[in-house]
């Protein structure tokens, strides 16, 4: 495959971009984004075997280097692990995204408080510790890139009891105050926020019967999804909402008054 032209002329060396969440779906699609823009990739997911057929997809496919972290971000001491592991190698990391995550599919009373805690700690804790770990280098570089996924739940009604759209909104809202400070340093930080997208997610949430049953229009590839994603965060934009659909959907769900959500909210029902 023919590789796209470098960045820019800001460094002749390879640029590193570290990927939570990196053995499948977007995470996956957004480390071959950024390996065929001539970035090595620094794989961390739980699944060693996945990450290792990335890896060697990166490697054959684009020629750049991959490295694999095989880490659990439920752990309160993995992210200063993965940042101590690329110290000790000598990998200095130009961008970071914040992919890793998943759903409960349960009400809030339903799930034991570890089940909230690990849940709390991959989606939110160790995004914002990642971002805090590694934004002081690329400030003082003067350059670097910070994407975090969010969702388009971050922006719809709740579902009785679940926190996924309440951590969304944290990242939404994070990222914004992040890119505030970082932006004029020349280190962008960028929310995320697709909609329904093709990959493990809803089969790991044991969804994937029902949420199948949805137009086709609604929905859009990982790789799609991730092609938007690095174009975003290239351009400086603190908020991007992937595909004609969710954007509009995004604009009037963004719109409506508190008490119509609410209304909403107790009509939902959890697919």
């Amino acid at each position: 495959m023919e590789k796209e032209p470098p960045l820019s002329n800001e460094s002749a060396l390879p640029k590193t971009v570290l990927i939570t969440g990196a053995s499948a779906g977007i995470g996956k699609a957004i480390a071959h984004v950024f390996a065929r823009h001539e970035f090595d990739v620094i794989l961390v997911a739980r699944r060693e075997d996945k990450l290792s057929q990335v890896q060697q997809e990166i490697k054959q496919q684009y020629g750049q280097m991959a490295y694999v972290i095989t880490e659990d971000l439920a752990d309160p001491a993995a992210p200063q692990r993965i940042y101590d592991w690329c110290e000790q190698q000598g990998l200095q990391v130009d961008a970071l995204v914040n992919n890793a995550g998943y759903a409960l599919h349960t009400d809030f009373l339903q799930s034991d408080w570890k089940t909230h805690r690990d849940f709390m700690q991959v989606m939110t804790i160790s995004v914002t510790e990642l971002c805090y770990l590694f934004a002081p280098g690329m400030k003082q570089r003067g350059y670097g890139r910070i994407l975090n996924l969010a969702s388009l739940a971050a922006f719809s009604p709740q579902l009785k009891g679940n926190l996924y759209g309440a951590a969304k909104s944290f990242v939404l809202d994070f990222s914004q105050a992040l890119d505030l400070e970082l932006h004029p340093h020349n280190v962008y930080c960028s929310a995320l926020c697709p909609g329904l997208t093709f990959s493990e997610f809803h089969d790991v949430m044991g969804t994937r019967g029902s949420v199948s049953k949805l137009p086709r229009f609604m929905w859009m590839t990982a790789e799609e999804v991730a092609n938007e994603g690095y174009d975003a965060l290239m351009e400086g934009k603190p908020v991007h909402v992937t595909g004609l659909v969710n954007q509009g959907l995004s604009h009037v769900m963004a719109a409506l008054p508190s008490s119509v959500k609410q209304f909403l909210s107790k009509q939902q029902k959890v697919i």
